[in-house]
């Protein structure tokens, strides 16, 4: 009788390849969380301008964000699947993790099209810039992401083991990062007002 036997949880990372890779990861999100806090900032001191003018964000961001949270949650389902030897349901959840943060990405190309079809234009306004800047950095990081899925994707019809495992928890790690990313940035972009920026500042 054929039978899987799950990773061993006392040898996790699996090999040191795999914790190096681990690692890197952490760096790579270090130097992209400073990246992104640089960008808020810069967002929230542009708003002092005189030219600010605030826009109306579409309600398809809110659906992008369930979006995003979905995939999250499914990539760390598929990840402790797989972690626990289930390899039909870890395949199956890494799979609809992908496609929900493919949706994700289209629908903030679908905000975007909202947004020029109101003539809301990435110049011209500061604030319009800024949002068109700040989610295209953030979709950036998102279709990165989806190369290394899209790698791990490759290699999982037949994979099974603690290595694969592992590159669906790294898979599930940097999702976990960008949905952090993006509930920053969205408590930006629709909460952040020049008002309470003065107040933050003591400036109001």
């Amino acid at each position: 009788m054929n039978t899987t036997v799950a990773p061993s949880l006392g040898s996790w990372p699996p090999d040191r390849r795999a914790a190096s890779t681990g690692t890197g990861l952490w760096v790579f999100m270090g130097v992209a969380t400073a990246l992104f806090s640089l960008f808020i900032l810069a967002y929230a001191m542009r708003m002092s301008g005189g030219d600010w003018s605030p826009i109306a964000m579409p309600w398809q961001l809110w659906l992008s964000t369930a979006l995003l949270v979905a995939s999250s949650a499914l990539l760390q389902r598929a990840g402790a699947a797989a972690r626990g030897g289930r390899w039909a349901v870890a395949r199956a959840q890494l799979w609809a993790g992908g496609a929900c943060a493919l949706a994700f990405v289209g629908g903030q190309l679908w905000v975007w099209q909202i947004l020029q079809a109101a003539q809301v234009m990435p110049v011209g306004n500061p604030a319009a810039s800024f949002f068109y800047l700040l989610t295209a950095m953030h979709g950036l990081h998102v279709i990165g992401g989806l190369v290394g899925w899209g790698s791990t994707v490759r290699g999982a019809r037949h994979a099974a083991s603690p290595a694969f495992a592992w590159r669906i928890a790294l898979c599930a790690r940097y999702w976990h990062f960008l949905l952090a990313v993006w509930g920053g940035l969205f408590a930006a972009l629709v909460w952040l007002t020049p008002e309470t920026v003065r107040w933050i500042c003591g400036t109001g």
